[in-house]
């Protein structure tokens, strides 16, 4: 209802559990899925990596919905290609500002979110595996842009930080994506988590 009453979002079909929202996925083709984590069968997870692992589907962006801010599957879903995610008490102002900046190709992470994400998860044992090799490939100027990427930074925020155009800091951002073999910017950010590019003390 929340979404529907914008003028220009359309709501074009709902899921109870993951493996039909898949289904309605593939047939509908949306912009945006809300998905969440947790369902009965398929659950969120999979569901989003089947949407992410689909290459019909390559331009669809997964906003994932979780109860709670440290959700354990959260740091997966991102891996598996979800664009962001919002806990479920976002106000509705909230929800529709996320789900226009998803489609925009935006990820959405807010910075106490994305906090609180990089304090868990560079505790966790490194996992090389999960660094891509190419991470070395990027410039000095690259780095300093994904890192602040994964601090929630919009590319007008990092132009406003490093005092450059925004089309410049837009271009850093889509260079290092294409290095990296990055989906999304959402992707850029678990990279930097991984690699130790960023850290909580940042």
């Amino acid at each position: 209802m929340i979404l529907d009453a914008e003028k220009d979002i359309e709501v074009v079909g709902e899921a109870d559990d993951g493996a039909l929202a898949v289904e309605q996925v593939r047939e509908q083709l949306p912009d945006v899925v809300l998905m969440d984590i947790r369902m009965p069968g398929v659950d969120g997870l999979e569901a989003t990596r089947r949407i992410a692992g689909d290459e019909r589907l390559a331009a669809v962006r997964v906003l994932v919905l979780t109860t709670f801010e440290l959700d354990e599957y959260v740091f997966e879903a991102l891996r598996a290609g979800a664009s962001g995610f919002l806990v479920k008490h976002t106000q509705p102002a909230e929800l529709i500002r996320a789900v226009r900046e998803v489609a925009r190709g935006e990820a959405l992470l807010s910075p106490s979110v994305t906090r609180r994400l990089i304090t868990e998860f560079t505790a966790r044992p490194v996992r090389p595996k999960l660094v891509p090799a190419t991470m070395s490939a990027l410039t000095e100027r690259e780095r300093e842009i994904v890192a602040l990427v994964a601090q929630g930074l919009t590319n007008d925020e990092i132009a406003a930080e490093l005092v450059l155009s925004p089309a410049t800091a837009r271009t850093h951002v889509s260079r290092a994506m294409v290095k990296l073999h990055a989906r999304d910017r959402a992707q850029l950010v678990v990279f930097a988590y991984q690699s130790g590019l960023v850290r909580p003390t940042d």
